[in-house]
């Protein structure tokens, strides 16, 4: 109960804007911010779960002489500066690819059966915020803990840390290498049907890949101080993270719809074909 009551802020904050930005865009029946969307709530709730205990000591107690903390190392620990400063970066990169792709394509595809039903369209803003609570619940777990609570970054944190931000620069190099590819085609300097070089060539969706990669690192880089300030069950949720991240992106949003896609325009195609046999579905080594 604790540590739900530290969250409170955070998963107000979370499910509120969801709903705010569901009240507007589902009558107009347009999803060409709705990744936006998602990237601003993963930015709202970070700041929420950093800042929340110092905005209610000064706002809402009202207590003489509380101030905002400054963002340095003597108000924050060493985790939640890196943390939260890889969440921002990451939501900003995302949200804005995903924007930019929206309005290139006037929309997303996925939505076509969606945004013209009121209650299905409502359900995906829930889902969403849903996503952004659960997949950042290890940021926010290490934001809401004082920072005299948090243990040293040890080898294990390290490793995590690194983990993840090889997997960033390996999803942004993903992202560049299919935008290049598809600007290429536009301006007619090839007639390639899909992209199959590059890190393509190691996985038909290398970009989720590392989007799983991530969010592991992420989980890993605050499981000593999950396990020291924290009960078992806010391992297991925060576990959640990257596991759900795996579910969405390999089983539900993400792979089924796009190799469906792929199958309805090339299945026919001996390159399409071979692609296929010959590029592993979603790990590069499997």
């Amino acid at each position: 109960m604790a540590v739900l009551s530290r969250l409170v802020p955070t998963i107000a904050t979370t499910y509120g804007l969801q709903a705010l930005f569901a009240a507007v865009f589902i009558p107009l029946q347009t999803e060409r911010f709705y990744d936006l969307c998602g990237s601003i709530g993963f930015l709202s709730a970070t700041g929420v779960s950093l800042y929340g205990p110092a905005l209610k000591a000064k706002y809402w107690d009202g207590i003489p002489g509380a101030t905002l903390p400054a963002l340095n190392t003597t108000n924050f620990a060493p985790r939640q500066l890196i943390l939260t400063a890889g969440l921002v970066v990451w939501s900003a990169r995302l949200g804005s690819f995903l924007l930019e792709r929206a309005i290139r394509h006037n929309g997303d595809s996925r939505f076509d059966t969606i945004r013209s039903n009121p209650v299905t369209f409502a359900l995906a803003w829930f889902m969403q915020a849903n996503w952004v609570m659960l997949v950042g619940l290890p940021v926010y777990l290490m934001n809401v803990l004082p920072a005299t609570q948090h243990t040293p970054l040890s080898r294990g944190d390290k490793v995590g840390l690194a983990f993840a931000a090889a997997a960033f620069v390996l999803e942004v190099i993903a992202d560049r290498q299919k935008s290049a590819w598809r600007a290429a085609k536009d301006a007619k300097v090839h007639s390639e049907k899909f992209i199959s070089h590059g890190l393509w060539g190691w996985s038909r969706h290398p970009n989720y890949v590392a989007e799983i990669g991530i969010w592991t690192g992420v989980f890993f880089s605050s499981l000593r101080t999950l396990r020291a300030a924290y009960p078992t069950s806010a391992t297991v949720a925060a576990l959640g993270s990257p596991l759900l991240t795996y579910v969405l992106l390999r089983h539900i949003s993400g792979v089924p719809p796009l190799e469906k896609a792929g199958d309805k325009k090339w299945r026919d195609d001996p390159a399409w074909k071979a692609y296929k046999s010959n590029v592993p579905v979603f790990w590069p080594w499997a």
